[in-house]
């Protein structure tokens, strides 16, 4: 409330969620930049600090759950902001796999004498016809009944969004498993020329966001269970799918440009 009367946005109250979320991102990045320097990896680290994360997540989505469902304080100019700031977040997040994009481009286009060509000699590329291509239909298979979830809640049956909210996120681990696989499985490493870095970060990087993307759809299937969606209040369960077709669009032009480019 101001001076005149009242506003349609609210003043956010005080919270540590983003200094929590700001440590574990840190903590994540320093595990990531120990590994590709020093190739040692803590894998309980890793897993302790994957787990601060997810339960800081979670805090954080509960707090805002709690003010715009008991508070009533997400009116339409507070939806439209949270959408609008979403946008702005995956024009970042594009700003960002553009510079791997660039820098594979920039390698492959003109390689170097050095390099013998691309990829470059002695490195054995990924077939793209193996697990690559069936992680990419199972993708886009997860984007297909992610939009499902979504016409189900506009059609308020909760039944089938939660349904496809499951057979999203069952794709997506299984997605995220394949590629664990084929990292086991490859030939070379992150340390092997230009190629292995673009590719293990490229490849690597979107592997996060798809874990992100089912934490966030896990939310989402944890509060739709609990009715705190509905076809009138859910700007959380879009956002999570907004994202979730980032992710997938991301993964095709990595398929193209890094799996077939590079074969």
């Amino acid at each position: 409330m101001m001076k005149h009367g009242f506003v349609t946005f609210h003043i956010v109250d005080e919270s540590p969620w983003p200094l929590y979320m700001s440590f574990g991102a840190f903590a994540m990045m320093s595990s990531i930049v120990e590994f590709t320097v020093f190739l040692s990896l803590n894998l309980w680290k890793v897993l302790l600090v994957l787990s601060f994360i997810i339960l800081s997540f979670s805090g954080w989505v509960r707090d805002v759950s709690y003010e715009g469902l008991m508070l009533g304080q997400h009116t339409l100019s507070v939806q439209n902001g949270l959408k609008m700031g979403f946008v702005l977040f995956i024009l970042s997040e594009v700003m960002f796999f553009l510079t791997f994009f660039w820098s594979l481009f920039y390698f492959s286009v003109g390689p170097s004498v050095s390099m013998g060509g691309w990829p470059p000699a002695g490195i054995c590329s990924v077939n793209p016809l193996g697990v690559p291509l069936l992680g990419t239909l199972l993708l886009m298979s997860s984007g297909v009944s992610v939009t499902w979830g979504h016409y189900s809640m506009l059609s308020d049956s909760k039944s089938q969004t939660l349904s496809a909210l499951l057979v999203t996120l069952m794709l997506g681990i299984t997605f995220s498993v394949l590629q664990l696989m084929e990292y086991m499985e490859s030939s070379f490493s992150i340390s092997d020329s230009s190629y292995g870095s673009i590719f293990y970060m490229s490849t690597g990087f979107h592997g996060l966001h798809v874990l992100v993307g089912s934490i966030f759809l896990s939310v989402c299937l944890v509060r739709t269970l609990f009715n705190q969606v509905s076809k009138y209040h859910h700007v959380g369960l879009e956002l999570a799918i907004w994202y979730w077709h980032f992710v997938d669009v991301v993964w095709l032009f990595l398929y193209v440009c890094m799996y077939l480019w590079g074969w």
